[in-house]
């Protein structure tokens, strides 16, 4: 029996592809990079963001950070609000949070643009804590965070009653390091294939199918 739902932001809750993949694209461009299509840098969605510049650019990590510091130039101003609810979410937390769960937030996005994205779209009140990473850099993997988000909570102790929701392989293997299950999303980021290898308790396709699980 399930306690806590823990939720991934970008791709589970929030459709953020635009803004982030135009960010990225903008910090490619000023570091005189080639700049991809939208479509090809779809894969920034959900990873932590240095990790995933220095992956996928081959770049140092000095060259990363600036890459970053680039990325939010763009974002901090127009990009975080290039982004809109999924189809039923709302009415999903409700219902979660009516039926007595602990519902959080459990995000690689810097806790800061977090807090300004669920208020931006009226959803900070469904949750108990929201956590996401540092701005310096700390706190970036899923681990780390849903770790945070178990200590917050103070459920490091009753794993079993706790259960994450994202739509990436990183969410399924940070929530199973830190001996938590995970419920996955297919609408988001993630392809079927991805989901699928890392073995996630179940796919589900829509806000209200994660409601029907629970209840």
């Amino acid at each position: 029996m399930y306690k806590a739902v823990l939720f991934d932001l970008d791709g589970t809750l929030t459709e953020s592809g635009e803004g982030i993949t135009k960010s990225v694209q903008y910090a490619l461009e000023k570091l005189g990079k080639p700049a991809p299509s939208l479509e090809e840098l779809r894969v920034f969605v959900g990873p932590p963001l240095m990790e995933q510049f220095m992956k996928f650019a081959d770049l140092d990590e000095e060259t990363a950070r600036q890459a970053v510091v680039y990325y939010r130039e763009r974002y901090t101003t127009t990009g975080i609000f290039e982004n809109r609810v999924y189809p039923g979410i709302e009415k999903m937390l409700r219902t979660l949070k009516e039926k007595g769960y602990i519902l959080a937030v459990a995000s690689s996005k810097p806790e800061k643009f977090v807090l300004q994205i669920l208020e931006h779209f009226n959803l900070r009140g469904y949750f108990k804590e929201i956590v996401g990473s540092e701005m310096d850099g700390s706190r970036t993997s899923k681990a780390e965070v849903v770790e945070e988000a178990l200590r917050r909570l103070k459920l490091s102790g009753q794993r079993e009653q706790v259960l994450m929701v994202g739509d990436k392989e990183h969410d399924i293997l940070g929530a199973r390091a830190c001996g938590i299950e995970c419920l996955a999303v297919d609408y988001g980021y993630g392809t079927r294939e991805e989901l699928e290898k890392a073995k996630p308790l179940k796919i589900v396709s829509s806000a209200w199918d994660i409601a029907d699980f629970f209840v």
